[in-house]
């Protein structure tokens, strides 16, 4: 899997925002295949920041409908990333 798959957007929400706050940690949408380790490896070679530790969570998708039809979203996975100390938060990630 290349760099550029693993991490797809970072998270922009309310909840993600008071993350933030504390300058060290990012939320990301990543790919469902994507482990820990290409996780971190990722993160330090495409923003060149250190990280210090991920979490990882799974969001399952949710069943819709449209009249009669039902589908389901398909399920994704999130990745809490924390900063090491003094590493400093991406400039594009700041006024987000």
């Amino acid at each position: 899997m290349k760099l550029e798959d693993v991490i797809r957007r970072p998270l922009v929400t309310e909840k993600t925002s008071i993350l933030r706050e504390d300058g060290r940690t990012i939320v990301f949408h990543v790919a469902s295949a994507a482990n820990k380790i290409q996780i971190k490896r990722a993160i330090e070679q495409l923003l060149g920041a250190k990280v210090e530790s991920i979490r990882t969570s799974i969001a399952h998708g949710k069943i819709k409908r449209q009249g009669r039809f039902a589908g389901r979203r398909s399920d994704w996975k999130k990745a809490y990333v924390k900063l090491a100390e003094g590493a400093k938060m991406p400039e594009f990630l700041e006024g987000a």
